[in-house]
């Protein structure tokens, strides 16, 4: 990365030419790496106003980059007190070879740093493994849900990975505890639209204009008006399974931000909402690939306690 901006220090504002670790990589996330300190909502902010400017233009925050793109960040204001550094976690690795990494999540652990968290699992590795020239989230996980999670540990496997994640080329299925006992399959096709509230918190609803998301659920087990489903997703939208399940009637239990709160009350749960499965091609080899995580501990519990 080349810093191009001669009156850097007179102007306060930079411009960072894109080379090859940049490559494919969202404008967004690039620049909450080099803005290290700063907000994520003034990150956004600068971003959607367009003081950010890549080729002297305008870019959406899923722009990806390209090598030797132009990147004009400006002036911005940082966070008065620098955020702690990352502790190294030593997490349960499923699976690991030079390009991919597949670490077991637990439940209250968030995927990376911001909305009010310091750093999370991508900022604890790096801080694990100094020595990774390269390591990145190839998805996410919601912070109280836990379970399988992909890292790349080479662009090449980032770039594939993000294309076959797009194409509906990774099986991922997840558990659920949810209210009420469902029927043996639910098929649920509503479209969702993401917003922010007026305190900045992130949240989904079901709209009609929204973006198309597909959930399908296969019944497990039912009794004391709960029941255990395989969750099967189709498309990886943001807070998809419990918006779907919520909507249907069917709410994951411990869920505080679309759940029942008077059952969560009684029950006194985490999200009882586990990533449970992989299945895919290896990004660079094509081997075929399944990755299973058993139930945590405390989930697991839940699930003899209450619906055997």
């Amino acid at each position: 990365m080349k810093d191009l901006s001669k009156a850097a220090a007179r102007l306060h504002a930079k411009t960072l030419e894109v080379g090859e670790e940049g490559e494919a990589q969202r404008i967004d996330n690039f620049l909450l790496r080099q803005l290290k300190g700063v907000p994520k909502s003034h990150v956004y902010r600068v971003l959607r106003s367009g003081e950010v400017r890549v080729n002297s233009g305008r870019v959406k925050p899923d722009y990806r980059l390209k090598v030797g793109d132009r990147v004009r960040i400006p002036p911005v204001r940082m966070a008065d007190r620098k955020p702690p550094p990352p502790r190294p976690l030593e997490l349960p690795i499923q699976y690991e070879d030079d390009a991919i990494l597949v670490l077991d999540k637990p439940s209250g652990v968030a995927v990376h740093g911001g909305s009010g968290v310091s750093f999370g699992v991508i900022e604890s590795m790096r801080a694990t493994r100094p020595q990774a020239k390269f390591l990145e989230l190839a998805h996410r996980l919601d912070r109280d849900t836990s379970g399988l999670l992909i890292l790349c540990k080479k662009r090449s496997a980032l770039v594939e990975l993000h294309r076959m994640l797009r194409e509906g080329q990774v099986d991922k299925i997840y558990f659920a505890v949810v209210k009420g006992e469902t029927r043996k399959a639910l098929d649920l096709r509503e479209s969702l639209h993401k917003y922010v509230t007026a305190s900045g918190e992130r949240r989904v609803a079901v709209q009609a204009d929204g973006v198309s998301a597909v959930t399908r659920t296969k019944l497990l087990r039912s009794k004391n008006q709960l029941s255990l489903l395989e969750v099967h997703l189709l498309t990886g939208r943001t807070h998809q399974i419990r918006v779907h399940l919520a909507h249907a009637g069917h709410p994951v239990v411990g869920d505080d931000k679309y759940g029942d709160f008077a059952l969560n009350r009684e029950l006194k749960q985490r999200l009882l909402l586990h990533a449970g499965k992989l299945a895919f091609r290896h990004p660079l080899t094509k081997e075929p690939m399944k990755l299973a995580s058993p139930l945590p501990a405390e989930m697991q519990a839940f699930v003899d306690q209450h619906l055997t």
